[in-house]
């Protein structure tokens, strides 16, 4: 089988001679050719999540502009998998890392949904708004969702623009986790107003967040204002002070590698849009950071990292501007792959 990297594409529609800004892509890393995925999926469709289970490698989840799709053959066919109501945008997607049958999708305006039969029908998880949740010229919506190794009944949701809740059963019930976090803003270095009228944007403008297989109560934020990290469960938080290592501190993404609890990975850049990215590895459960990507001149904002969990030299990351690059041999050396026919806007990338 070959060892695809899928990448999903989401942006403002091209205009006259502008860039593709969507579709969904896959790249077989060993000859190094794209194909723009089709087999059933909307021709124009914009991809904001891209999940491979990690048991079956052949069976890809993708989260769309209408809602979920699943193939159960590496990207060739897919099959609309319909949420409760009217379709909905689609920004997350998480298989639980017991029982791949369980999925919790995160859409638009702070909604979950779970899965227990592996997509054949969803409930909406009642996920209330949090204090602080920020009015942008967009919805809130939910861009990550994560799992707690060692309870799989503590879920994390983070939202963009709006901070953080959790679930300590299940999805019952949930609990506020923003207080902390809006208190950094009586510090000026942590004000940020960008599209609202709020100085306490850019600490509710949650891009991304990790659970800690090492230490349990232990959880990582990735936000606008840098890394941030929790030891009660996102009650409180610390700034994990990211600049001490990188000139580059706008965080998008953060991973824990699959075969080590202490290695992690962050996508460190300049702002959402930009000219630079970089990518920094931890090997010490986030204490100290190193770059990790050499060689490579990644032009844009790094949006996403994916940490192989077959093959543990494996990592593969995406740039918003179509650059897409990886190792193979635990970052020895690195190649580059850029999105055929001049494609843009990625959001979403996953490797077996």
């Amino acid at each position: 089988m070959a060892k695809y990297v899928y990448v999903g594409a989401a942006g403002a529609p091209a205009t006259g001679s502008g860039p593709k800004m969507q579709g969904a892509y896959r790249l077989d890393a060993a000859s190094g050719k794209w194909e723009q995925m089709a087999g059933g999926l909307p021709a124009n469709v914009e991809v904001r999540s891209i999940r491979v289970q990690p048991s079956a490698p052949n069976i890809v989840y993708l989260g769309s502009g209408d809602g979920v799709w699943r193939s159960d053959d590496a990207g060739s066919t897919w099959k609309h998998l319909p949420l409760p109501g009217k379709d909905k945008v689609v920004w997350s997607i998480l298989i639980h890392p017991k029982n791949p049958d369980v999925l919790l999708v995160g859409t638009e305006v702070t909604t979950v949904y779970r899965s227990e039969n592996g997509g054949k029908s969803f409930t909406e998880l009642k996920v209330p708004a949090p204090q602080g949740v920020v009015k942008m010229n967009f919805p809130t919506r939910v861009l990550r969702i994560a799992i707690a190794p060692q309870n799989p009944d503590e879920i994390y949701v983070a939202l963009e623009v709006g901070g953080m809740v959790r679930s300590l059963d299940g999805g019952k019930t949930w609990d506020d986790c923003n207080p902390n976090l809006l208190a950094f803003t009586e510090q000026p270095k942590y004000r940020s107003r960008i599209g609202s009228d709020t100085e306490t944007e850019g600490m509710m403008d949650s891009h991304a967040l990790a659970v800690s297989g090492a230490q349990p109560g232990v959880v990582f934020l990735a936000n606008r204002m840098g890394l941030f990290r929790s030891q009660d469960r996102a009650k409180t938080w610390k700034d994990m002070e990211v600049g001490r290592f990188s000139p580059l501190t706008y965080a998008r993404d953060v991973q824990i590698s699959p075969h080590n609890p202490n290695t992690m990975f962050a996508a460190l850049s300049v702002a959402a849009v930009s000219d630079a990215g970089s990518l920094y590895r931890s090997d010490d459960h986030g204490e100290t950071w190193k770059r990790f990507d050499h060689g490579v001149d990644i032009a844009s904002t790094l949006m996403t990292i994916s940490p192989s969990p077959s093959d543990p030299k494996r990592v593969y990351c995406a740039a918003r501007r179509g650059q897409v690059f990886g190792t193979e041999d635990g970052g020895a050396s690195w190649k580059t792959y850029q999105l055929p026919d001049g494609a843009q806007g990625i959001y979403s990338l996953a490797v077996a």
